[in-house]
């Protein structure tokens, strides 16, 4: 696997079917999410991600137990999330679960880093949601350190010290998974991904093409600055939503009534007014794989597509025909197309095996991102206000 990965992501949410008045149970909702991941595979998808959700109407609470049961049962695909919370998840906590389902899928593993911004859930966690940004911060800096420091001592403002703590078990191969930093409008995650050199995937659903623009271009013009390379070689990802049939409008009729009632972006904007202001692409996979190519437009060079297909109450069914459709005529026809438009140069998208080879057969300050010693600083808070600059 090289140049650009392409999945999909879920975020676990147990939604009405509009068109028959059935809600699944949870047990079903989690058996189908199983199904969706082992089904990305067999049709030649790159990586599989779950969200994490503590509150109804989700089912996506404990994303290590769902990535390993999933791991457990496939062979070659990528396991992430989108997105672990680091602000109300304890980072040593986050440090042993993710490195120990990392040795059991033999590196099959990245994770996406995100704040979350669901005030009610702070609470539930101990944290002040007005803490937000801070938290992200200081718990993603411990847990930077957790991996690449085989004994720490450390001492912040919400978490009482470590002293002489070693997280178990290390990292596969001396090498911590890759971290993506994940945001929908938040500046300063992807000045914390630019910080440590780590990867920044932006969620690309809700927002028009020039948010999105501006927040990658800060990001990249951020990583060049804290001396990772320059902004070509940042690592980008997108993510998206899809919904196809071979005909467009079979596809936008089918669609229209999931549209209408989701709870996210339902009883707003009309279908056709969303997906021209947003990058929500109801229609044939060949308007699927036009629209698509059109990110690199305005973002560049990337390095990892994902695409939401079991959202807003569709059932099992569709969405496993909505895999078939995209791993056997959008995804390939993706991969020729970015691979012929690339630039000499770019990076290829991140795994375990690149970051081992980089790494020389163990850890450094490359794969893991620490700052440039001319231009780096070890105040966190630079972070915040950079992101502001």
């Amino acid at each position: 696997m090289s140049g650009m990965q392409f999945g999909i992501f879920t975020v676990g949410d147990v939604t009405t079917d509009p068109t028959t008045g059935k809600t699944p149970t949870e047990n079903e909702r989690i058996k189908a999410t199983i199904a969706i991941a082992k089904k990305a595979e067999e049709v030649g998808l790159d990586v599989f991600a779950t969200g994490e959700h503590h509150n109804p109407p989700f089912i996506a609470s404990a994303p290590t137990t769902t990535l390993a049961y999933i791991g457990a049962q496939t062979e070659r695909i990528i396991l992430s999330t989108a997105t672990t919370l680091i602000t109300t998840t304890d980072p040593v906590l986050i440090a042993e679960n993710y490195a120990k389902l990392q040795h059991l899928v033999d590196g099959r593993l990245d994770l996406t880093l995100g704040r979350g911004n669901t005030g009610p859930v702070y609470p539930w966690f101990g944290k002040d949601i007005r803490q937000g940004i801070n938290l992200a911060i200081e718990n993603y800096a411990l847990l930077h350190q957790l991996w690449s420091e085989d004994v720490v001592n450390w001492k912040g403002r919400f978490r009482t010290p470590l002293q002489g703590f070693t997280s178990t078990p290390r990292p596969l191969d001396g090498v911590a998974p890759f971290v993506w930093h994940g945001s929908i409008r938040s500046p300063e995650i992807a000045e914390q991904a630019a910080y440590y050199g780590d990867g920044f995937f932006h969620n690309h659903i809700f927002w028009p093409p020039e948010h999105t623009q501006q927040m990658v271009e800060l990001y990249r013009r951020r990583f060049a600055h804290y001396g990772h390379g320059t902004e070509e070689q940042a690592i980008v990802g997108l993510g998206g939503q899809v919904f196809m049939r071979k005909n467009s409008q079979d596809a936008i009729r089918e669609f229209r009534p999931y549209f209408d009632n989701a709870p996210v972006y339902g009883h707003g904007p009309s279908l056709e007014d969303f997906m021209a202001q947003t990058p929500l692409t109801v229609g044939s996979p060949q308007q699927v794989i036009d629209r698509t190519l059109s990110f690199r437009d305005y973002v560049g060079d990337y390095q990892r597509q994902l695409f939401l297909m079991d959202h807003a109450g569709l059932p099992l069914k569709t969405v496993l025909e909505q895999l078939d459709l995209l791993g056997e005529e959008v995804v390939p026809v993706l991969r020729k197309e970015f691979a012929a438009l690339r630039k000499p140069g770019v990076p290829d998208a991140p795994t375990h095996a690149s970051l081992v080879a980089a790494a020389g057969g163990g850890h450094d300050s490359t794969v893991y991102g620490e700052p440039d010693a001319a231009t780096g600083t070890s105040d966190r808070d630079e972070i915040s206000a950079g992101a502001q600059r």
